[in-house]
């Protein structure tokens, strides 16, 4: 795996921090994966480099595999506590990630709102981010921030605002990026494009917080399909360390195993797919 910028950037700017990753611009499975976690990163507001996330996992699953493995001296159930150990992690940078999107979207609206008072008092394009992003608190003002400082270093407006989505993860920011960079090469009414962007994600926002209220039910039922088996395994290989390689001595169980494992990760993928889409941001 490489080190690389994600966006290309002017030589004067060559100051900025780069941001490290995974992805290269190799096309592959891994490289998919290696993007996934690269966005994750970003998007979670971790301070910490991935590379000490990734020895965090290393270090966790070493921990927790060999703490098994000298309690029972069962290489399944240490081979399943490595597992355990590797994710935690990584789920806790979804659980930062979830929870800072959420305040992201919350923080949208007003945002652009002032914004647009900012704009309607006559300032510029510049001199209302600057403002916006000093008044807004973090999360959002901290991106915001990191726009700005981009344009006192010379950057244009679509290039300092460029990363901005990426770094949310939020349709509605990618909506006013878009926004703010047709405005900014064809003009027209900004102050009007404000409002009615301002209504929309508003919009938005209230029809997926009653998509999510009427589908809760249904996403806990999903989630508890996908926790459940793993967690009935789990429970009977730490209860009884010889439960698994009695299963795997018969023919007719290893193969009922395997089974078992395919179509319950095919079933997870749909299941994750179905749940994304229901309540994408």
């Amino acid at each position: 795996m490489s080190v690389q910028v994600i966006n290309s950037r002017p030589d004067f700017a060559g100051i900025l921090r780069d941001q490290e990753t995974f992805k290269s611009g190799d096309a592959g499975v891994s490289n998919d994966i290696n993007g996934w976690f690269d966005r994750l990163m970003i998007q979670s507001g971790w301070r910490a480099s991935p590379s000490a996330v990734l020895a965090l996992c290393l270090l966790l699953s070493v921990a927790l595999g060999g703490g098994v493995f000298v309690l029972q001296e069962n290489p399944l159930t240490a081979a399943l506590a490595f597992i355990i150990g590797s994710t935690i992690p990584v789920l806790i940078a979804i659980l930062m990630r979830s929870r800072r999107q959420r305040e992201l979207n919350r923080q949208l609206p007003g945002m652009i709102d002032e914004l647009s008072r900012a704009a309607r008092a006559g300032r510029s394009l510049e001199q209302c981010l600057q403002m916006v992003a000093n008044d807004t608190p973090a999360p959002l003002g901290a991106e915001l921030k990191l726009c700005t400082r981009r344009i006192e270093l010379g950057l244009p407006v679509q290039s300092a605002l460029a990363e901005l989505p990426l770094r949310t993860g939020l349709v509605g920011v990618k909506v006013l990026t878009t926004a703010l960079a047709v405005h900014r090469q064809t003009g027209g009414d900004l102050i009007q494009v404000l409002e009615r962007l301002s209504r929309t994600i508003r919009d938005r926002q209230e029809f997926q917080g009653r998509l999510q209220a009427q589908t809760a039910a249904s996403r806990a039922t999903a989630l508890l399909m996908i926790v459940l088996p793993p967690a009935i395994l789990a429970f009977f290989v730490f209860r009884d360390p010889a439960y698994l390689p009695n299963l795997l001595d018969s023919p007719w169980g290893s193969r009922s195993l395997v089974l078992a494992i395919a179509l319950m990760f095919v079933g997870i993928l749909w299941v994750m797919r179905i749940l994304r889409s229901s309540t994408k941001t």
